[in-house]
């Protein structure tokens, strides 16, 4: 006889073995090809409003089309003087849509378009191996619409990438946990060892939570299980360190110098600027968006706990934050006496660990932090909202359960209110009827659900709308927006910054007509130079030229050095120096250069631009 035992949730019997593979009702296929496609057309409509998005990563695209070398090692400039400063995973794969497809604003977002709809996909696949259809299709809409996804899916920063790898390995460590597969597991190893090279150290921050939920849903012995991580780990130092072999071996003098480290490393990078004093502070320099010394918080508010529900990460992030983690408690809670292997809280474990570690760390971190990293909290925040929300609603016979769901409920109407607030001129009706539908439906539920077939479907269609609509809203009215400059914001309007100087959108550097052309038809190696990162991109997208950016994002980085400058000059490999941007940081070249050229060649102005011919 097949023994049973109680669901935690619901209890109701439930058999200790899973019955047999049975095939989906119908209506699942349609549904998960109309959400893909929804997720398409919010994702691809009017893309290319947003021009080149961040105009940095965009000429490290374009550079990337002009030369191979420049593919590879992410370089700013098709001349290889520096890399941008961060690992170019993401930049390979738009540089090979872009070759593919040629060069255009379309071709620099669409790859993040992309993967915003694979990660949407892979979302419901992991989610519905533990909990079926219906919560993976709610998972993968939550993210879709999620206001922060909704606009890092349209824009070309690396962290697209890097989220479709990071669901890709939560989906490969839920396939290793239902046989105990060490294959599946080196799978996730790899997809993070890639995420490493997308965006560093941020991708480490699931590993705690992948890690427990294997050691405790596998079905196998603790000693095969720590076998197996063992594997994994090494499997993600491999696909993660062929590379950091690569430039380290690669001859430095026929490379581009590493862009925002200190020595010309790239995993000095990773453990320095892009790791430790992301969270300590301290660094200086870098990146997109950077440009400030340690402990600035500036971009992100003040570190501590509730900063994800501040002023900068709210309305990014937050919607469903409470929801998520009040059905995170309570499903641990209702699942402490579960087997081992029990599927609901593996996939709790799963995305709760992800959720409460990643959010903790940005939370705390006194270095470099925007608000638009909170994209990687969307996955885990969606699958807890479907995950619990399923379950609770199953076992809504019993009080527990219902009220619980009605917190969820409730905390969510509440917190959409105050979110919607902030706003107040955008649909400013639309916080009251949340509010009010909030408390109806949290007050149905605590009552008790009516057992009509056609009420049901009612009070479950105000509980998905309730907990929904804000965010869905925002997120819509999020990719409707134009968007552009190196740290964008979600909402209804355009709002973004760049670090630099100039009128650009968003902040960001921004060259006339007239120095487009003048650059374009020159036919030297580099059609100019100029000091920083950001003015050096955007002549280059304006001439699709080689332009060297003289100290990189910040102007302190020691490339090129005057020598190195100076003989570039004297080989005719420089047609022209752009005086502005920013310059003159601790290794001082960026300056000395400036210095050289005031005072050994002669001025002339450009539409308002000051211009060195350096062949003159």
């Amino acid at each position: 006889m097949t023994a049973v035992l109680s669901d935690p949730v619901t209890r109701e019997p439930r058999h200790r073995k899973e019955s047999a593979p049975h095939a989906p009702p119908r209506w699942v296929r349609p549904a998960v090809f109309g959400l893909l496609a929804a997720t398409a057309v919010l994702y691809f409509w009017n893309l290319t409003a947003s021009g080149y998005g961040n105009s940095f990563y965009a000429a490290a695209v374009q550079s990337g089309t002009q030369d191979w070398k420049a593919w590879l090692f992410g370089s700013l400039d098709s001349g290889n003087v520096l890399t941008v400063d961060k690992p170019p995973a993401a930049l390979w794969v738009a540089t090979a849509f872009a070759r593919i497809f040629g060069f255009s604003s379309f071709t620099v977002l669409a790859p993040q378009a992309l993967m915003g709809v694979a990660s949407v996909g892979i979302l419901y696949l992991t989610v519905k191996r533990t909990s079926g259809p219906v919560a993976g299709l709610m998972a993968g809409a939550l993210l879709a619409v999620t206001p922060v996804a909704a606009l890092m899916f349209r824009f070309n920063n690396p962290d697209a990438l890097l989220v479709v790898l990071m669901v890709a390995g939560a989906y490969f460590v839920v396939r290793a946990t239902e046989k105990a597969s060490p294959k599946w597991l080196a799978l996730a190893g790899v997809a993070i060892g890639f995420g490493f090279l997308t965006k560093m150290m941020q991708s480490f921050l699931v590993l705690p939570a992948f890690g427990l939920a294997y050691l405790l849903a596998a079905p196998t012995s603790p000693g095969k299980r720590l076998l197996h991580l063992g594997g994994a780990v090494v499997a993600l130092v491999v696909s993660a360190g062929w590379y950091i072999a690569l430039v380290d071996l690669w001859p430095t003098a026929s490379r581009p110098y590493i862009g925002g480290s200190e020595g010309d490393s790239l995993l000095e990078l990773a453990l320095g600027y892009n790791g430790l004093s992301r969270i300590f502070g301290g660094g200086e320099g870098g990146g997109p968006g950077g440009g400030m010394g340690g402990g600035n918080t500036g971009f992100g508010g003040s570190s501590g706990l509730f900063r994800m529900f501040g002023s900068s990460f709210g309305t990014e992030i937050s919607w469903l934050l409470p929801a998520a983690l009040i059905g995170l408690v309570a499903g641990l809670w209702f699942t402490r006496h579960a087997p081992r292997t029990d599927r609901t809280r593996l996939a709790l474990v799963l995305w709760g660990g992800w959720l409460v570690v990643t959010a903790l760390v940005f939370s705390y971190m006194s270095g470099i932090v925007h608000p638009y990293y909170s994209v990687a909290l969307a996955p885990a925040i969606a699958a807890l909202v479907a995950i619990s929300g399923r379950a609770l609603w199953q076992g809504r016979a019993n009080l527990g359960p219902r009220a619980t769901l009605a917190g969820m409920v409730v905390a969510t109407a509440v917190w959409s209110f105050i979110l919607l607030d902030r706003t107040p001129d955008w649909f400013p009706a639309l916080r009251w009827i949340v509010a009010v539908l909030g408390v109806l439906v949290g007050t149905v539920l605590v009552m008790g659900v009516p057992t009509a077939r056609k009420a049901v479907a009612v009070v479950a269609t105000a509980v998905v709308l309730t907990i929904g609509v804000s965010s869905a809203a925002y997120g819509v009215e999020t990719a409707s927006v134009a968007h552009s400059g190196s740290i964008p914001t979600s909402g209804p309007t355009s709002s973004a910054m760049g670090g630099g100087m100039g009128g650009g959108p968003g902040g960001e550097e921004s060259s006339s007509s007239a120095i487009g052309e003048l650059l374009a038809k020159t036919t030297t190696k580099w059609a100019a130079a100029t000091t920083g990162s950001q003015n050096a991109a955007s002549l280059e997208l304006a001439s699709g030229k080689a332009v060297i950016g003289i100290g990189g994002w910040s102007g302190s980085d020691p490339a090129p050095t005057l020598d190195e400058f100076k003989a570039y000059v004297a080989a005719g490999e420089i047609q022209y120096y752009i005086d502005g941007g920013r310059g003159g940081g601790p290794a001082g070249g960026s300056s000395e250069i400036t210095a050289w050229v005031t005072a050994n060649f002669t001025a002339t102005t450009v539409d308002g631009q000051t211009v060195y011919d350096l062949r003159t």
